[in-house]
């Protein structure tokens, strides 16, 4: 490729990125290379309000296209896959060069709702060569699925909304899991600081049965009655495998 070349495709697409500020390139029409500008900003617009809906959702028209404007202007992108583009889109907003003020939730919100795209975009299905779907939970080894995310939030993102967007930070961390279940469907589970604890050593034990974890939890809370903690512990983790989160014990 020549010089003049790849000077022209500079500042081609620099025009489409910022069609307001950037110079026209030589020798094309001005109504013609507004069309792909337009094009290119549609495009992007409609595929991240559809991968952040929320977000989008609370967010006015006009504020919504100067991130959008924003974004194509000012990130550089590391992938030129399409499908790639929510995660390019939460890194722009990491770098908080928005150009508007957003609320304090706004980034957790994205990283939020970019955890269920990564989830319904991941090729990988639930196995179970090596599960036993049918014995006790609590006396054998727990199989966690891979599908599964644990987060810890400043602010409740799974209950935001256009009626509810909360201006002050709660004093309680949000503690979810958020999974997909064998029909691909994406949903997640609330947990409180005592059973995030319990997901937490459940994701990461090797060869303890579940019972032990348990009683493990309820050790380090040095709970007087760990009976308690173990009837408690075992709902939480029936419920986990009735989501598909646990998908049962090591064979």
């Amino acid at each position: 490729m020549t010089k003049k070349f790849i000077k022209e495709v500079e500042v081609f697409t620099r025009h489409m990125r910022d069609p307001q500020n950037a110079a026209l390139p030589d020798g094309i029409e001005s109504r013609r290379i507004s069309l792909y500008s337009e094009l290119i900003f549609n495009n992007i617009e409609n595929l991240i309000s559809k991968s952040f809906p929320v977000l989008r959702d609370i967010t006015s028209g006009d504020d919504w296209n100067i991130i959008i404007r924003n974004f194509i202007k000012n990130h550089k992108s590391k992938t030129p896959y399409f499908p790639k583009a929510p995660l390019e889109f939460l890194k722009f907003l990491e770098k908080k060069q928005i150009g508007i003020k957003i609320p304090k939730f706004y980034l957790e919100l994205a990283h939020y709702e970019w955890i269920e795209i990564s989830l319904a975009q991941d090729m990988r299905e639930l196995c179970f060569d090596n599960v036993d779907k049918d014995s006790s939970l609590l006396d054998g080894i727990p199989v966690v699925s891979p599908l599964t995310e644990a987060l810890v939030y400043n602010w409740p993102v799974h209950r935001i909304s256009s009626d509810f967007c909360p201006k002050v930070k709660p004093n309680e961390l949000t503690y979810l899991v958020v999974y997909r279940d064998i029909f691909f469907d994406i949903g997640f589970i609330e947990l409180n600081k005592v059973t995030a604890r319990l997901f937490q050593k459940l994701q990461t034990n090797i060869k303890k049965n579940t019972r032990d974890i348990i009683l493990n939890v309820a050790q380090e809370l040095n709970h007087p009655n760990p009976d308690v903690i173990l009837n408690g512990g075992q709902e939480i983790v029936q419920e986990l495998k009735n989501r598909n989160v646990i998908l049962g014990v090591k064979k």
